[in-house]
């Protein structure tokens, strides 16, 4: 990937051969590495190896025949223009009359407007309300290139300029003219625009709910002044932010004092507030409910975690899918393809009938159809609308490759603790040998000080519970020169005793004595506990094991029985002992179980499944997990895990919800179903509409009116993803 990125707003381009040339221009610029433009959002994502002055991605732009600003600033008004809606409402009201006669004449009633008379309404509409398309059009040819704008406009001029001629020649009587078909084209072609805007607003509505949860100020609290509301980019990590019943919090920090529930379903999807207390954490863009809450700051601005969130999807949402590099490659071509036919067909007809007027208009109705509108909206707006929807219900989707490899999985391989299990093991049972239980539970709380693993808090929790005078201490023990035995456990010196703490291989390895325990070790583990021993690196003796217990999630084996129901195998990948794994896995219903690994043998297996053929999605939430969700096809990290697995992660789960794995495999399916449906529907308008329109077998207006409606009905379809709902469990 590369180090530099930057999104650029492009204003002019209407379909896929924009995109395109778009494309193109950009790759020119010297230390662009890649480019890829979105037409949905009108921006295009530049990656770049060093930094690239957006002045010359500029010119290049402009070079291809587009205007380009900076993303963060305003939208430029580069010449005063007629709002949209009323361009096409008074385009329509001058086109009506015209239309009139055609209609009546269904009903055998003949009328005929003047000629004078037909060619002052359509006059406006063609070169006032379509000067867009001339100067659109007039750009594209000057870069060498072809485009929508380009095809409406030499098929509505073709048939304006038929009209005129046929208005001024001599001629024995009142001679057909064509006024009507330029206007209502025209007419059509701005409804279908104006549509389109309108639908596109609607698939970026998650970026915009998502953005609206930014509060602008916070009220700090700092020692000896009083409380002050101030601009969010004033408030610094270690302020204390004043968080009042019913306000918006502002910044990611941990509560300090106080406690309330908190309403968080537009950042995680949880439908119901959640309890805070002392010590939780809290996301900014939540809003508090009936208690006061003082936060200390964590977190600001574009460090927060509701910041990253927008990121994401929006870098998700401006991606290009492989897909489309099928739509980029059949753009290429299209429009002077297009060209070709039409010159073939007003070639073609003339010479065969002779009739120059049918020859035009024929040529002119396959200008118009054959605008490649739809086909590029089909992908984008698909990809919009279905990553919006994801991360509305807290499913994070960072690319669009993640999110077409995701429909293609066929075996979901699972992380044990804190993924499928509560990840809050608590101290089930401490089997002492040779020492007292209160001696060896100072000793392993002494190593596992300062550690963030969910059994060392399992450790410390017990300790505390205990109480350190049933040690016979007045202060807890502290450990020296303690060493991470990387997926082992820990070695550390402890009141003078070089102490291990960790699982049987580690055991194994250092030769540690462990009979007169293993028969106790075998039946916890068999009961699903999980051992870790304390030993004497010195005796080599063990001093007593420590079994935990952590319960499966509520939701964990609904989850598995619904990949199952999709065709999904699973397996569950642990570093647990065999006799803990084997017990939740069937407790869950688990097809597959591997123990005793190590963060590399995890990425060992997911690489062997993969040489098997399997399609591969590994969900995990820790550090450990890191290589193999890099390593899947796809990672799906819990964001309740570390940042290093969301990182490594193509989708995030922002709820340590195990339903949530089929839901983001689901919403995956559903958006490339629509992806499908959008680009046959964008194809077939083109397939069948060119050589209906070359055979004379359609008329200008219902062309118009079919490439107009062709994109609004693609993303249309689009927008119906956005009733996708989660599984309810």
């Amino acid at each position: 990937m590369s180090q530099f990125q930057q999104t650029v707003r492009i204003e002019g381009m209407s379909c896929a051969s924009c995109v395109r040339r778009v494309e193109k221009a950009l790759a020119t610029v010297p230390g662009v590495a890649h480019a890829a433009v979105n037409l949905a959002t009108e921006t295009a994502r530049v990656d770049s190896d060093a930094p690239v002055a957006f002045a010359a991605l500029q010119q290049a732009i402009g070079k291809a025949g587009y205007a380009a600003s900076e993303l963060a600033a305003p939208a430029a008004d580069s010449a005063p223009r007629i709002p949209e809606g009323l361009a096409v409402i008074l385009s329509a009201a001058l086109s009506l009359p015209l239309v009139v006669p055609m209609v009546a004449e269904w009903f055998g009633v003949h009328l005929m407007m003047p000629a004078w008379l037909q060619w002052l309404l359509a006059t406006p509409v063609q070169f006032v309300f379509g000067a867009r398309f001339y100067r659109a059009g007039w750009k594209a040819l000057k870069a060498r290139a072809g485009n929508m704008d380009l095809l409406v406009a030499l098929g509505t001029s073709a048939a304006y300029g038929l009209s005129v001629y046929l208005a001024l020649a001599p001629s024995q009587g009142m001679a057909h003219l064509y006024f009507e078909a330029s206007a209502v084209v025209l007419t059509l072609v701005l409804l279908g625009k104006w549509l389109e805007a309108r639908a596109k607003r609607q698939t970026a509505s998650a970026i915009r709910a998502l953005q609206d949860l930014r509060p602008v100020t916070a009220r700090v609290r700092r020692e000896g002044e009083p409380d002050a509301d101030l601009p969010i980019d004033q408030v610094q990590v270690g302020d204390i932010v004043v968080v009042r019943a019913g306000e918006r919090v502002a910044v990611d920090g941990e509560v300090v004092d106080g406690a309330s529930h908190v309403d968080e379903s537009l950042i995680t999807g949880e439908s119901l507030p959640v309890a805070k207390h002392v010590g939780d954490r809290v996301t900014g863009g939540a809003i508090n409910g009936e208690g006061l809450l003082l936060v200390r700051t964590s977190a600001t601005g574009a460090e927060t975690m509701l910041s990253r969130i927008i990121r994401l999807v929006e870098d998700a949402q401006s991606a290009k899918a492989p897909v489309q590099k099928l739509v980029d490659n059949v753009a290429a071509v299209f429009v002077p393809v297009v060209l070709v036919i039409a010159a073939l067909t007003l070639a073609g007809w003339w010479l065969a009938s002779g009739d120059v007027e049918q020859a035009v208009i024929n040529a002119v109705v396959v200008m118009v159809i054959a605008c490649p509108c739809a086909l590029g909206l089909a992908t984008p707006a698909a990809i919009m609308a279905g990553t919006g929807v994801a991360a509305r219900h807290g499913i994070l989707i960072k690319d669009a490759e993640a999110l077409e490899m995701a429909r293609q999985v066929d075996t979901v391989v699972f992380d044990k603790t804190g993924t499928l299990t509560q990840g809050k093991p608590v101290l089930a049972q401490l089997l002492p040998h040779g020492v007292p239980a209160a001696r060896a539970l100072q000793l392993a709380a002494a190593i596992q000080r300062g550690s963030e693993h969910s059994l060392a808090r399992a450790v410390l929790d017990a300790e505390a519970a205990a109480g350190v005078a049933a040690a016979g201490a007045s202060v807890p023990l502290a450990a020296s020169a303690v060493t991470t035995l990387a997926g082992r456990g820990l070695a550390a010196t402890v009141d003078g005793l070089q102490l291990l703490l960790g699982s049987g291989r580690l055991m194994a390895e250092r030769g540690v004595a462990l009979a007169p325990l293993q028969q106790c070790a075998s039946e916890l583990e068999a009961s699903g506990h999980t051992i870790s021993w304390l030993a004497d690196a010195g005796s080599m003796q063990s001093l007593g094991l420590l079994a935990f217990a952590d319960q499966p999630k509520q939701h964990a084996r609904a989850a598995v029985e619904r990949l199952h129901a999709r065709g999904i195998a699973t397996v569950m990948l642990t570093g647990d002992n065999q006799g803990s794994a084997q017990a939740v896995a069937q407790a869950l219903g688990i097809g597959s179980v591997e123990a005793n690994l190590l963060p590399a043998d995890k990425t060992t297996v997911i690489a062997r499944l993969k040489a098997e053929g399997k399609r591969v999605a590994m969900v995990g939430d820790g550090i450990n997990d890191a290589p193999a969700l890099a390593a899947a096809h796809v990672g799906i990290a819990m964001a309740t895990g570390t940042d290093v697995a969301m990182n490594a992660a193509g989708i995030t789960l922002m709820r340590g919800e195990p339903l949530l794995v089929a839901d983001a495999i689901d919403i995956s399916h559903r958006t490339f179903s629509k992806i499908r449906q959008n680009l046959f529907w964008a194809f077939i308008y083109n397939v069948a509409g060119i050589p209906l329109a070359a055979l004379g077998m359609l008329n200008p207006l219902l062309a118009g009116a079919a490439m107009a409606f062709s994109s609004v009905s693609v993303i249309s379809n689009a927008l119906l993803l956005r009733r996708w709902q989660p599984s309810k469990e």
